[in-house]
């Protein structure tokens, strides 16, 4: 099977060698997405709803521009700074997988690129996807 490397303007660009997604048969990749807003390349400030908001955004629109959705999202891991913000996390990741929503593990690091509060990686799955 070849590997497809997924790139889309409408996530931020890899801020190392690394690819936004790679495709592989009827599955993708997702590279851990923090909350950089796509449009001005800057950090997204604010709390730990701020952050998540952004970082799913970005998710979306790479899953999107592959042809897939939030519904073909299988399996998520959750890197968060403080694992007190585990609360406000889930509100915002509830919103965006309301029904069936993925596997998925959740961590406290130590510190992630550029000081976010969170990064969020994901692997999706369909068979409309060869």
């Amino acid at each position: 099977m070849a590997k497809e490397i997924i790139y889309t303007g409408k996530a931020p660009k890899p801020i190392g060698p690394y690819s936004q997604a790679v495709k592989v048969g009827g599955f993708l990749f997702g590279s851990g997405q923090i909350a950089i807003d796509p449009a001005t390349g800057e950090l997204v400030r604010g709390d730990i709803k701020a952050q998540t908001r952004r970082v799913m955004e970005n998710i979306k629109a790479i899953l999107e521009s592959s042809g897939y959705t939030l519904k073909d999202v299988v399996k998520v891991t959750v890197f968060l700074k403080n694992i007190e913000d585990f609360k406000d996390f889930n509100e915002v990741y509830g919103e965006y997988f309301r029904e069936g929503p993925p596997a998925r593990t959740t961590v406290e690091v130590s510190r992630l690129p550029k000081d976010v509060l969170i990064e969020v990686d994901f692997i999706a799955y369909s068979n409309r996807r060869k």
